[in-house]
């Protein structure tokens, strides 16, 4: 049985099919980084993130570091979650669409507005 998560995914890749867009699956490994979004797209020539979340789930710090990254270097970050889906069409059909991945932050920074830096953890001795 798919995760609710899933089901998001499978209807945001149906939406980005729709529209044209080359996106693909993130799928993390031992090489991989972590806190990359979902869904990797690209749609007339725009670089597009995907965070996929279900219910009240938000994106990690590191999650929303990275959106924010790819925000600031000119791609579309978004959250995505069933609450919003129907949003994500609108987005596609945008002239100018602008990223989301602010409204869903955990934590921000006074400064900025932004995402703080993740606190890196020591690995437990073993």
């Amino acid at each position: 049985m798919a995760t609710p998560e899933a089901k998001v995914k499978t209807k945001i890749h149906a939406l980005l099919k729709a529209h044209g867009a080359y996106a693909v699956n993130y799928i993390g490994g031992i090489s991989a980084n972590n806190g990359t979004p979902d869904i990797l797209a690209c749609l007339h020539g725009r670089f597009i993130a995907i965070e996929a979340k279900a219910g009240k789930n938000k994106p990690t710090d590191l999650q929303t570091l990275n959106l924010k990254r790819i925000d600031e270097a000119g791609g579309l970050a978004l959250v995505i979650n069933e609450e919003n889906l129907n949003q994500l069409e609108f987005i596609l059909e945008a002239e100018h669409p602008r990223s989301n991945y602010q409204l869903f932050a955990r934590t921000l920074t006074e400064a900025d507005g932004g995402a703080r830096a993740p606190v890196k953890r020591k690995p437990k001795a073993p």
